[in-house]
């Protein structure tokens, strides 16, 4: 049963008395900056430093669900990537701006945006007020012209930090 529990860090199940979810539990801070986490009441716990002993709650320590991309993961390309970074970089930008600023053909950026948009990896902003470019000038805002503005979703954010750490 431990074996498919995945914690957050710096969180670690203790061997001597490996816990179940359903199980009540305690945490104990090791010297190696990590938490072990054991059954409440394993004997070993009245062999440590009590003050190092940690009330836990399953809840709080349970890791999230491994993301893994869709399918349609396997569509996109390193310039995608550029896109949904610069994005996230540079907050709310429209597809003339984005390919001046990644020196893209125009033409293609457009298609990329609504590519990446109809992914949903991006969401087309409401014409409204948008934010100025972040570090451009701070705490501008203006009105949304005759552009397209795109903003990175969730799932956008999902994407890009999964290709970021392969």
């Amino acid at each position: 049963m431990s074996e498919s529990i995945r914690l957050k860090e710096p969180y670690l199940l203790a061997r001597c008395c490996t816990p179940g979810t359903d199980q009540p539990i305690t945490g104990y801070y090791s010297y190696d900056n990590t938490i072990k986490v054991h059954r409440t009441g394993c004997p070993n716990l009245n062999t440590t430093d009590q003050e190092r002993l940690i009330a836990l709650v399953w809840e709080d320590i349970l890791a999230g669900e491994v993301f893994s991309p869709g399918d349609d993961y396997a569509t996109l390309d390193d310039t995608d990537f550029a896109i949904l970074k610069l994005h996230r970089d540079y907050g709310i930008d429209y597809s003339l701006k984005v390919a001046r600023m990644l020196n893209l053909d125009k033409e293609d950026t457009f298609a990329r945006h609504r590519k990446l948009r109809d992914l949903g990896l991006l969401e087309r902003v409401e014409p409204l007020i948008v934010r100025y470019r972040k570090g451009i000038v701070d705490n501008k805002w203006i009105k949304h012209r005759n552009h397209t503005y795109y903003d990175l979703t969730d799932r956008g954010s999902a994407y890009l930090d999964h290709f970021l750490k392969s």
